[in-house]
């Protein structure tokens, strides 16, 4: 019998507790940008039953305007998602918030904040990566784009007040077969969702798999006669900060490309773009996009490297995975003439502190991918002028 080839991504929803505190980072985030757009900002949210923590460091030029509200900010971002009782996980009048802000260390700053833009230094060291693959048209791994929609959706039809007796907090886990390249199919979705006590869990596993499961695979094309779990535990009644204690920053697999690419280990939300961890990504996302769309290779991934201070990458390498239709010193050399990485061109290209979008938008459903976002790392505006190259190479 032949073993199955098999691969898994998961995603959450807004309501997990990790994810809420995503959100408020980054919606603290946009806030600063909007009093400043030269801010400098590191902020973390922890969430627990009762509690939300903000710590961080955060510098703001006094002379363009006050800090913002930290703490409604917080409570506004509870709101949207829906956390509006105590017994849902967490209440936004409620819940006491506690605030713990510095400045940024001067140390860093000086390394920062030098000369023109193009020459500003990285924010940090570290390794960033980004990929892309042509299994399907946004260029994402299929099961994370999967596992996002279910999300997506499911917390659309509960916000709607169609899908009855659920609550925030859900997550979902996608199990693609690739054991035949020519008939990718789907082999297991998984959901867990929490709801009310009262709720009648025949009717509602019924609603998950038939209004949200059954519809969201076919959307992609592919086939329903995949095997359901849906809240195995048997109940999923405390959820939320109340649950299980929230964190920023740990869901970055969910963040990125679900288990489908390598990571450095850095998360994105609450950080303003001069920290690399969170631009440098975004550009090697911009990267491996345009090169997998220009025809250099089905699947490919980005490394880059990075000192502190230093604006020009310490390295920048590729992985192909027996993909690649060219060289990979052709492909390396395309990438260095068409692409600049300083931390300063990044953000003046992609506008990351004058934003089109939200950063909070961003702490859920994936920073990559987003058919649903208009991102400038998103953009497809280099396949010609790489293509031209690669020409000149064959």
């Amino acid at each position: 019998m032949t073993e199955k080839i098999l691969f898994t991504s998961e995603s959450v929803a807004e309501g997990h507790p990790d994810k809420l505190c995503d959100q408020i980072s980054d919606a603290i985030l946009d806030a600063c940008l909007k009093v400043d757009d030269n801010a400098r900002v590191a902020a973390e949210c922890f969430a627990t039953k009762k509690m939300i923590f903000i710590a961080g460091e955060i510098t703001l030029d006094p002379s363009k305007g006050k800090a913002p509200n930290y703490r409604a900010i917080a409570r506004g971002v509870l709101r949207k998602i829906g956390y509006t009782r105590p017994e849902l996980g967490i209440s936004a009048d409620d819940c006491h918030i506690k605030v713990s802000i510095d400045a940024q260390s001067p140390d860093i700053a000086q390394g920062v904040n030098r000369g023109k833009q193009e020459d500003m230094g990285a924010g940090d060291q570290g390794i960033m990566f980004g990929y892309a693959t042509n299994e399907n048209e946004g260029y994402m791994p299929l099961a994370a784009v999967i596992a996002h929609k279910l999300v997506r959706i499911a917390t659309k039809l509960r916000k709607e007040g169609s899908f009855r007796w659920a609550r925030p907090d859900m997550k979902s886990q996608v199990t693609i077969d690739y054991t035949d390249p020519k008939n990718i199919r789907v082999d297991t979705v998984l959901m867990s969702i929490q709801h009310d006590p009262d709720a009648d869990m025949a009717s509602f596993k019924k609603y998950i798999e038939n209004v949200i499961m059954k519809p969201v695979v076919e959307s992609f094309g592919l086939n329903l006669d995949f095997k359901v779990l849906i809240n195995p535990t048997g109940r999923f009644v405390i959820g939320g900060p109340e649950g299980d204690t929230g964190l920023t920053g740990r869901k970055i697999i969910v963040d990125t490309y679900g288990g489908a690419a390598r990571h450095g280990g850095g998360s994105f939300s609450g950080k303003d773009p001069s920290k690399v961890d969170r631009s440098a990504a975004y550009m090697a996302r911009y990267i491996a996009k345009n090169m997998v769309a220009a025809g250099a290779a089905d699947r490919l991934e980005i490394q880059l490297g990075y000192a502190i201070g230093v604006a020009q990458p310490l390295s920048l390498s590729v992985s192909t995975f027996g993909t690649a239709h060219y060289s990979d010193e052709i492909i390396l050399e395309v990438i260095h003439e068409v692409f600049d990485c300083r931390p300063g061109v990044i953000i003046k290209n992609f506008s990351l502190t004058k934003p089109s979008f939200k950063y909070e938008d961003l702490a859920c459903y994936g920073h990559f991918g987003r058919p649903d976002l208009d991102l400038p790392w998103e953009k497809l505006d280099k396949v010609e002028q790489i293509r031209q190259l690669l020409a000149k190479n064959r």
